[in-house]
């Protein structure tokens, strides 16, 4: 291709040799630097601080809340490189990327900021010699804008820079007037232009011309001096603040003496990479696009998952997957004969990984997520191009795709509908968006329809309605334990409000939040909201509405929220860590309790919450204390190895082949969280020690969980059983809380801790003694002797009876009194009630001699009636009976004597 502008590896004249991208990096830093300016590491590309964006897409957005006064600026000037997406949402650049000389998804800002103190003069005096002097651009080929009514910013051009009135030109657009929004900070812009050349096409900005190339903006100044509210100026900021912009992928281009970025050296690497692995030159037009597409969403994918995005299927994950499958798309179209994207990890890292130390920290994350990502893709991405080709293959330039093919390229291959449109761009073909968007509100309708037929509660089609209107809420809080959120709905008392006071309890949903929603077991997560005009809202609890939905419930102590507001959520982050490690902690000891009691052990329920743990699993029979000794000695082991807890995203079939355990019963969608926990290879198997599938939250590493204790094991239900368990300091407060009692005991028994246990069992051989000797002073007693009057009998209807009630003795005693009572009689009746606390017990032995006319168990009968009881049973020589009543003991037995009486009669 003609190469426009300087030939290639020239530089600007008075250009200083400044060939590399790190090299203009550093430089532009060290310059700032060197001018009292705090270098400001990038921030991550997931803005918590502003929830109408999707990812970072200006340098002064991590500085947001120091602009608006909410956070205390780092310094008062700071200078920073920072990353930034454009993909998705408003701020769109993905369908450009690879066909125009400037777009890109991801790139760098370069930024100088001043905090209320420097302003216009000092800003330009800075830029216009960080332009000519460090960087050695020739002043007769920059050009200045400003706003049409900002003469001060046109006077300082002019005598800073002594540029010629003509080439400092007047915008009367908002190309040249920044504001944070409708409310906040704005004010006008200056913009520096790099011109080409005249062999360029285009003209100045502000001309009919300014389209084209020639003329470039390298450098965006902005002089934040007014408050506006609704669009409108209403004052002037106390201390008016600088944020500039100039983007290094652009300025690159200058300094390397190139037209395109993707001729600067970071890409021509990474496409001479890109070129190598895949084997197709980038000669023609539509391989060199395809190099371009990878190279540059190499670099967007691998910096969002090293900030902690990863591929799903809503939210920023799911641009992130569009972005993957994007390239992925143009490496099949290269030919790659086998996944492409992985392998280039090692060039983007050698490249910019001294610049971003994570990226080289996250190489490995990266290289498996983008692997997995493209060899799952692969699969199904040949069978959608078929289909793309046999439905378009009769269309011509100018017609359009069915929006229904789009939607089933998107339903059942995994298609995103960019991907469909840049897939037939070269043919002239467009898509049927309305019909896209058709036949997906269809599906929305069915899936109501199939939710409703399932039994949900009517009360909870609110729940529906947001989902359907709002999108899944993006769950923030893997990586954060705050952040903000826009407030997309409002319910009180089961209907969506769109205000709500102070004292009102209310359930608040955010585009975006880091508060946990009860499921899997896990408890929702507390905390704080808080906004605009004193808004505070204490979150008691944070539910999951249809399980993508994150509800949280609370009351307002004061001010007034209302939908649309930007509020922030900030987490019980104490609470949390506790639910963390209980959390982690059922996980190995899921793994523990299949060690020792065998693989048949599978979790029947959970409870993680954050001053305990509960575990249910199958198991046929207690576990004894031998047992429950090694588990909690083995979780120990694992936890004091603090080794690192990782995750990962995979097809749940991919999951399970891994060695992940899944719960039987349990639905998952097509893509699932693989929590690893423990040492890996443990023991020899070529695993860590716990590898489960959990979308919860957990700790960093199994040392953060501090210690392992159970407190109870007990039966659910046949065949389940449950282990209750602390960890970290409830475990040790309950240890020393045990510790309280053993020495208090030890005190009592006036001995130490160490003797308590051989003091117990000695008192308890004592007792065992005493008891004996007791019972056997009872019976001597009752039998007459030990100084007693001897038992005396007498008879009733012709029989010998004995008759006796006893105080405090033991019903055992009564069969052997009763034994005794018959080998002295030798024939007749003995009766006995043994009365304590109030109730009675009834025994009742006869002879053998007499029991073919007298039977032990109608006369129990009789004496346990008179007792207040029911029934009685034994054996016609010996029964046993009771009764509450045991005041009426010698009617029981006057009631035996009448039964003998009446039978002899």
């Amino acid at each position: 291709m003609a190469q426009r502008g300087l030939p290639e590896g020239q530089l600007p004249p008075n250009s200083p040799c400044m060939t590399s991208t790190n090299d203009i990096r550093r430089t532009f830093l060290d310059y700032f630097a060197a001018n009292d300016h705090q270098i400001v590491p990038s921030a991550p590309l997931v803005p918590y601080n502003d929830p109408s964006l999707m990812f970072v897409n200006a340098g002064m957005v991590p500085f947001k809340n120091v602009f608006t006064g909410v956070e205390t600026p780092p310094a008062p000037r700071a200078t920073s490189s920072q990353k930034c997406v454009r993909a998705g949402g408003k701020h769109n650049d993905l369908d450009n990327v690879g066909y125009t000389a400037r777009h890109l998804t991801f790139f760098e800002m370069l930024g100088n900021f001043s905090f209320g103190d420097y302003f216009k003069e000092r800003a330009i005096e800075l830029a216009w010699n960080m332009v000519t002097k460090e960087f050695g651009l020739d002043p007769k080929r920059l050009t200045a804008t400003v706003y049409h009514t900002d003469d001060e910013a046109f006077d300082l051009w002019k005598r800073i820079a002594g540029l010629p009135e003509e080439r400092i030109i007047r915008i009367p657009t908002k190309d040249n007037f920044w504001a944070m929004g409708s409310d906040g900070p704005c004010g006008p812009c200056s913009e520096i232009f790099w011109d080409h050349g005249p062999d360029v096409a285009g003209g100045p900005p502000g001309s009919p011309e300014e389209d084209g190339d020639r003329f470039v903006e390298i450098w965006n100044l902005v002089f934040m001096q007014h408050l506006q509210e609704a669009d409108e100026i209403t004052g002037d900021l106390p201390r008016p603040s600088i944020d500039t912009g100039m983007g290094l992928e652009r300025i690159s281009t200058v300094l390397q003496g190139v037209h395109n970025v993707f001729e600067t050296d970071t890409f021509k690497t990474i496409i001479a990479a890109s070129e190598d692995l895949s084997g197709a030159r980038a000669e023609e037009d539509s391989a060199l696009a395809s190099h371009r597409v990878i190279a540059d969403h190499l670099r967007s994918t691998s910096f969002l998952i090293a900030d902690g995005v990863l591929p799903s299927n809503e939210g920023r994950g799911y641009v992130l997957r569009r972005i993957m499958r994007r390239a992925m798309r143009h490496a099949h179209l290269l030919g790659a004969d086998k996944p492409l994207m992985h392998r280039l990890v090692p060039t983007l890292v050698s490249e910019m990984g001294q610049a971003y130390p994570d990226l080289g920290r996250a190489q490995a994350l990266i290289t498996e997520v983008l692997e997995r990502e493209e060899s799952r893709f692969r699969q199904t991405l040949e069978k959608g191009l078929r289909l793309l080709d046999d439905e378009a293959g009769s269309l011509g330039e100018g017609d359009s795709l069915p929006g229904e093919t789009a939607f089933m390229l998107y339903d059942t291959y995994g298609f995103p509908y960019d991907l469909t449109e840049d897939a037939l761009r070269s043919r002239g073909v467009g898509v049927d968006r309305e019909g896209f968007d058709a036949a997906m509100a269809q599906q929305k309708a069915a899936a109501r329809a199939a939710w409703k037929g399932s039994g949900a509660a009517a009360d909870g089609d609110h729940w529906f309605d947001i989902a359907e209107r709002e999108g899944a809420t993006e769950f923030t809080g893997y990586a954060s334990t705050e952040g903000e959120g826009r407030v997309v709905a409002l319910v009180v008392d089961g209907k969506e409000v769109s205000r709500a006071d102070s004292g009102q309890e209310v359930t608040i949903l955010t585009n975006q939040t880091p508060f946990y929603g009860e499921s899997g077991g896990q408890t929702g997560d507390a905390g704080v909201i808080t906004g605009d005009h004193r808004l505070e809202i204490a979150v008691s609890d944070t539910s999951k509405p249809l399980g993508r939905l994150h509800a949280h419930h609370g009351k307002i102590n004061s001010g007034t929220i209302a939908v649309g507001d930007t509020v922030h959520l900030a987490i019980d982050a104490e609470r949390r860590d506790k639910i963390r490690a209980n959390h982690s902690a059922t996980h190995l000891v899921h793994a523990a309790l299949r060690n020792h009691l065998g693989e048949h052990v599978t979790q029947k329920g959970s409870l993680v919450a954050e001053d305990r743990l509960r575990f249910d699993f199958s198991h046929p029979k207690p576990i004894t204390p031998s047992e429950i000794a090694a588990i909690e000695a083995e979780v120990n082991a694992e936890i004091r190895a603090n080794d690192e807890v990782r995750t990962q995203l995979m097809s749940p079939d991919d999951a399970i082949e891994a060695g992940a355990m899944a719960l039987f019963g349990e639905k998952y969608g097509e893509e699932v969280r693989v929590l690893s926990i423990g040492r890996p290879n443990w023991e020899g198997t070529g695993r860590n020690y716990s590898v489960e599938l959990c979308g919860g939250t957990h700790v960093r590493a199994t040392g953060d969980i501090g210690l392992f204790r159970i407190i109870s094991e007990s039966a659910v239900s046949s065949g389940v059983r449950r282990i209750e368990a602390l960890t970290g300091e409830a475990a040790r407060q309950w240890i020393v809380s045990r510790e309280e009692a053993l020495k208090s005991v030890a005190a009592t028994l006036k001995t130490v801790p160490d003797e308590v246990e051989a003091r117990v069992a000695a008192l308890v051989d004592e007792r065992k003694t005493l008891e004996r000797e007791l019972a056997e002073a009872k019976k001597q007693l009752a039998l007459g002797g030990g100084g007693a009057a001897p038992q005396t009998d007498e008879e009733v209807g012709g029989v010998k009876f004995s008759g006796q009630v006893l105080s405090g003795m033991n019903y055992k005693e009564l069969r052997g009194l009763l034994d005794e009572a018959k080998s002295r009689m030798g024939s007749g009746v003995a009766a006995i009630c043994a009365v304590n606390d109030g109730k009675a017990a009834f025994a009742v032995g006869v002879t053998d001699d007499l029991t073919s006319t007298i039977s032990a168990v109608d006369l129990v009968r009789v004496g346990v009636e008179a007792l207040g009881g029911k029934g009685g049973g034994g054996r016609p020589d010996m029964a046993q009976g009771g009764g509450p009543d045991g005041g009426n003991a010698d009617a029981a037995l006057a009631a035996v004597r009448e039964a003998l009486a009446t039978e002899a009669a």
